[in-house]
């Protein structure tokens, strides 16, 4: 058997893998990459340099850096600013979808939703809003948030490794240029329509606002260095070639001195290294490999553009991977849909002599758009039962709002990252 058919079978066993998630995402990977090794598809220094990849690397730095801010207590604090400017239901939800936004752009989006849903939880049942009117604005805004930088999601970094690998040059705020409209336009989307497709559910009021940690104990020192640590790693990153420091290094740097100086212990340092995202990185990008040395990728590539015709337009290419993304990501892990779709973009791209950036930018974006249902990703899943939710709700309020991120793709990417420079 050749080493592309033994690829494209690792493929397919991947993909039924995620969507049906009866294995553990990580273990899937990690299945997926040792077997390609044993069957000779890629030798073991190959398959193990991913998982100590440069990028797995500055994630690692950054789970630390950022559970720093939620052992402290400062992650809800920032949260608990929603209620100085919160007048009206909708000032509150513009108030949220910021704060979330830009805390997820830096943050892990799920750790920033854990951390202030029990804090939206409380205000809602001090001010009397409903619960379901708030909370999906909140793990929307994570998810739209996520694409302000490199670091805003796991997916992203997929994005930035497939580049570098090619030899292109990278920036921590490389998404931004997209990220920056499609959060100000979700955000104005609720206000003018989305809110009244919000559900207006009367959920009971549990114990939510209950459910916030006590932080009090916590000395201040503590919270104020976790927020200046986290300020200073990510102007180093802004400042990477002008300082002469790695984004890697620079966030290990922040995380080895938050536990140096006791601000997070080593356990809850240790704890905060997800490694299910840490193995299905490693996985991945082993997959990603094989599919690029065997011309698997490039063998699907070809298939996709023969489907489309002789000579198609780039812009069919952009809906095409836009579309498939998203349709996986609402399915299955977020992660690992980026992880699938990145190096069959990267092939497609390249069968058509394209620059591969936009391609893959609107992969990575697509990768978020999991508003539509309510296993489209765990922050979604986390506020069914307090929102009382149904999967309809989900349907009818995110299905606009992933049409207003296509739409925008579809307008910036070809001009900012031109097929054909």
């Amino acid at each position: 058997m050749s080493h592309t058919t033994i690829t494209l079978l690792f493929l397919v066993f991947t993909i039924i893998s995620f969507i049906l998630e009866k294995i553990p995402l990580g273990l899937t990977a990690s299945i997926c990459a040792i077997g390609l090794t044993l069957t000779g598809v890629v030798d073991a220094t190959t398959t193990f340099s991913q998982y100590v990849n440069s990028n797995v690397i500055l994630c690692v730095g950054m789970f630390v850096v950022g559970q720093a801010l939620f052992e402290t207590g400062m992650a809800n604090k920032i949260g608990g600013l929603v209620t100085r400017f919160a007048k009206t239901e909708k000032t509150l939800i513009v108030a949220i979808m910021v704060i979330v936004g830009v805390m997820s752009g830096f943050l892990s989006n799920t750790g920033t939703a854990a951390v202030l849903i029990p804090v939206v939880c409380g205000i809602a049942d001090e001010s009397g809003y409903s619960r379901s009117r708030l909370l999906m604005p909140l793990v929307f805004a994570a998810a739209l948030g996520g694409n302000l930088s490199i670091i805003g999601a796991p997916g992203n970094l997929m994005g930035v490794n497939a580049l570098q690998e090619m030899g292109m040059s990278t920036s921590f705020f490389m998404y931004a240029p997209v990220g920056i409209p499609m959060l100000v336009i979700g955000i104005l989307y609720f206000v003018c329509l989305g809110y009244k497709l919000l559900p207006d559910g009367k959920t009971t009021a549990v114990a939510a606002a209950e459910e916030q940690q006590d932080f009090s104990e916590v000395p201040k020192w503590k919270q104020t260095v976790s927020l200046v640590v986290l300020v200073l790693v990510i102007l180093a990153m802004i400042f990477e070639e002008q300082i002469g420091i790695s984004i890697q290094i620079s966030a290990c740097i922040g995380a080895i001195f938050l536990v140096l100086t006791g601000v997070i212990s080593e356990k809850e340092a240790l704890a905060s290294i997800d490694l299910k995202v840490v193995l299905l990185f490693g996985g991945s990008l082993t997959l990603a490999k094989a599919l690029d040395t065997t011309g698997a990728g490039e063998l699907i590539a070809d298939k996709i553009v023969g489907l489309l015709g002789a000579d198609p337009n780039p812009i069919i290419l952009l809906l095409v991977i836009f579309i498939v993304t998203c349709v996986l990501t609402n399915f299955m892990s977020n992660t690992a849909t980026t992880a699938l779709m990145i190096p069959i973009a990267v092939s497609l791209a390249n069968n058509l002599g394209a620059d591969p950036r936009s391609v893959v930018i609107a992969t990575v974006i697509a990768g978020s758009c999991a508003y539509a249902t309510p296993i489209g990703m765990p922050a979604n899943t986390m506020v069914v039962g307090l929102g009382g939710y149904k999967f309809k709700d989900y349907v009818k309020s995110g299905l606009p709002l992933i049409l207003v991120s296509f739409v925008i793709c579809m307008i910036l990417l070809p001009i900012l990252f031109p097929f054909y420079p």
